[in-house]
């Protein structure tokens, strides 16, 4: 090529942006559809507990509040705890697959920033795909403590009434069994710390591993 030769620019490719939108909307589309079945799936756990404690209401009206109450309450509270679990796994993973949606969301932005870069100064969500983008696209840009976006979050709903569920079950079969009321306040406290520390450790694990893709670091 010679030096009078001009150099040709490269081609737009407005179709890019196209692809991209698309692929946009599909991960909007499976979020909201996430949510929705998240949703769904604690209302049908609380309206399984509470037609538990309806019954349980009605049983005890019967035949009065005795001791032969305790076998069914026993039998509810463990239950609810095996459907609170179920709940609380599935919604863990929501979680999960929610945060790694929003980080793909994000890469998605930075591809809209490299094709028109003067859109950049109107974007409120973040195009890095790192802890701290990923942080930036929940709070949409302001501040907010981890304690906060953890406690506020529908998984620690769940595990906090999961959590009350394992400490009644674990006060009724120490009542079942006549431990005595120390031994049955320790049990029924207890085994409610206990599944909730389960419950977050779990979590801690699950979400460790979450973030090793990193290929717009917020330092970079």
């Amino acid at each position: 090529m010679s030096d009078d030769e001009p150099i040709e620019k490269p081609r737009p490719r407005p179709e890019l942006a196209t692809m991209l939108a698309t692929e946009h909307w599909s991960l909007l589309g499976t979020r909201s559809m996430t949510w929705s079945e998240i949703m769904s799936r604690i209302s049908i756990m609380l309206t399984v507990m509470s037609a538990f404690l309806v019954v349980l209401a009605l049983f005890a009206q019967g035949v009065g509040f005795d001791r032969s109450i305790l076998p069914l309450a026993v039998g509810f509270s463990a239950a609810s705890l095996v459907i609170g679990t179920l709940t609380a796994v599935r919604v863990v993973l929501a979680s999960q697959e929610d945060s790694q949606l929003v980080r793909a969301m994000n890469r998605l932005r930075a591809a809209y920033v490299e094709l028109a870069p003067e859109i950049q100064p109107y974007l409120t969500a973040s195009t890095r795909d790192d802890r701290d983008g990923l942080a930036a696209t929940y709070t949409l840009g302001d501040r907010r403590s981890t304690f906060v976006h953890v406690i506020g979050s529908t998984a620690f709903f769940v595990f906090v009434i999961n959590a009350m569920v394992a400490g009644t079950l674990g006060a009724l079969v120490a009542t079942l069994m006549e431990l005595g009321r120390t031994v049955t306040v320790i049990a029924g406290t207890g085994l409610g710390l206990c599944w909730f520390a389960l419950q977050v450790a779990a979590v801690g694990r699950i979400f460790g591993r979450s973030f090793g893709d990193v290929r717009f670091p917020s330092d970079g």
